[in-house]
């Protein structure tokens, strides 16, 4: 409908409402108002978490697992810290998935290292920590994650700037481990910033991929040298050992047959001795005797002896000429 230069509308009649008691909607707002009050009231803590309170931001207290309750309307706020939960943070490495076949992605820029002797190095490592101290962990350091992955990572490039490339990728890769684990530890407890340090594992430890093969001789060329050391060193005590031992054995017959030469002289000596003070006693007994012994000790060294008188004449028939004859000159 249109009146003058103004144009006029109508609008349809929205259809009323039913209305409702008094009574009935008061009960309605104060059940609605006792619903969010025990939603906004009641809190369940996990067996793995604690629950911080904060009020208007402030800390109140920490409750253990279980059912509690706080301030409702926000004026209450629980935070809750997983401190029975091992954390951990990967570095040089990402786990993108995880399972049977697991994908990881690489992070070259924490894993390029510079060793102690100037040669580079790509070291991966996962932290392994705990929240220990719930307070410690909320207020005292801001971005408490990022914090300890920032130490983790200078820690790591200070310990393995200490020490030589081959110390790193071998024997001293454990040490490595410990030594990192241990100064980490030490520093979050100057920053208060409430972490347990539990493990520091080095998962993978490798020279560059464009230095690989040369690193790979040089450690083949080294362990042929220690091959060919070790033999070396096994024949040398070999040969050693065996002349030390024959020499030892030569010694010790020289000492026993010097201790044999002077028991011996020592004995005649004696035995010298006490004959010439039988001498000096009875000369003529002592000489038959000597001389009786001589010829028992001279005489059964001859064949057969014939024992003839001054006075005889004929010695032929005690000869055995014939025998002898064969003996000397086969029967002429």
């Amino acid at each position: 409908m249109s009146n003058g230069n103004r144009n006029v509308i109508d609008l349809p009649q929205l259809p009323k409402l039913p209305k409702l008691p008094a009574g009935a909607l008061q009960t309605g707002l104060l059940a609605l108002l006792a619903l969010v009050i025990v939603v906004s009231s009641v809190y369940t803590i996990d067996p793995e978490e604690v629950g911080v309170i904060m009020r208007f931001g402030k800390y109140v207290s920490t409750n253990e697992p279980g059912l509690h309750f706080k301030l409702p309307f926000g004026i209450d706020r629980v935070v809750k810290v997983p401190v029975q939960r091992q954390l951990k943070q990967e570095f040089g490495f990402r786990t993108v998935r995880a399972g049977v076949r697991s994908q990881f992605r690489k992070e070259p820029g924490e894993s390029n290292m510079l060793t102690g002797d100037l040669n580079a190095a790509v070291v991966e490592w996962v932290v392994q920590y705990r929240a220990e101290d719930p307070y410690q962990f909320l207020f005292r350091v801001r971005r408490v994650e990022e914090t300890l992955q920032d130490l983790s990572e200078a820690v790591m490039r200070q310990v393995v700037g200490d020490r030589t490339v081959d110390e790193v990728l071998t024997v001293g890769r454990q040490e490595v481990a410990d030594l990192v684990e241990q100064r980490l530890q030490e520093l979050c407890v100057q920053y208060e910033m409430g972490i347990k340090i539990e493990q520091v594992v080095l998962q993978d430890v490798t020279p560059p991929d464009p230095v690989k093969p040369s690193f790979n001789e040089v450690n083949q060329a080294e362990q042929e040298r220690e091959t060919l050391i070790n033999q070396a060193q096994s024949e040398y005590n070999k040969v050693i050992f065996r002349a030390q031992g024959e020499a030892q054995q030569t010694i010790e017959k020289a000492e026993g047959y010097a201790i044999d030469r002077v028991n011996r002289a020592e004995g005649e000596a004696n035995r010298f001795g006490a004959l010439f003070g039988e001498y000096r006693k009875a000369p003529q007994v002592t000489r038959k005797r000597i001389y009786l012994e001589t010829m028992n000790e001279v005489l059964p060294r001859f064949g057969s002896k014939i024992v003839v008188d001054d006075d005889l004449s004929g010695v032929l028939p005690l000869l055995n000429l014939d025998g002898a004859g064969r003996k000397s000159g086969g029967g002429d």
